[in-house]
């Protein structure tokens, strides 16, 4: 079984997307361990706030094989090929870690470049995997997060709206 972690960021009918999506990675692989979700400013662009949150699951499937599963729930909550960049999104699902597996190739990123730049990646990371190390670093990711820069402060523990 392979510890496979996730970002998941929604800013458009934020509550909704973020609660169906993770219903579907449920249905999909089974237990989830979560972070709290938090809200954070759009980076790069002018947009709403986001939601974002890291997820931790186990699996048998190859790293190959999980970046299409992600696709598809996000296309399932609308998301087009046409928003990707720095835009507003449905759903976004990012494949954070897998493993220790260190690849950059055909269009992967392991372990993913923005854990060490965003503190919306790397703050709720740290709450679920703070004991790991980053596989390329060799520091544990509450350690990365403890030294964090001025991102740090910008991320606000939020609960979701009851449906």
């Amino acid at each position: 079984m392979a510890r496979v972690y996730l970002s998941l960021g929604s800013n458009i009918r934020r509550d909704a997307n973020i609660r169906s999506g993770l219903a579907a990675l449920r249905a999909a692989f089974g237990p989830l361990t979560c972070s709290r979700v938090y809200a954070s400013a759009a980076v790069g662009f002018d947009g709403p706030a986001f939601y974002n949150l890291a997820v931790g699951l186990d699996t048998d499937r190859p790293v190959e094989a999980l970046v299409p599963v992600f696709r598809a729930i996000e296309r399932e909550h609308g998301r087009t090929s046409a928003d990707r960049g720095f835009t507003s999104r449905t759903l976004d699902i990012d494949l954070l870690l897998y493993d220790d597996l260190v690849v950059n190739a055909d269009g992967l990123e392991l372990p993913r470049g923005e854990i060490t730049r965003q503190a919306f990646v790397l703050g709720p990371l740290a709450e679920i995997a703070g004991d790991r190390r980053h596989p390329v670093l060799g520091e544990t990711f509450a350690a990365l997060w403890a030294g964090f820069g001025p991102g740090r402060d910008s991320l606000e523990a939020v609960a979701l709206a009851e449906d």
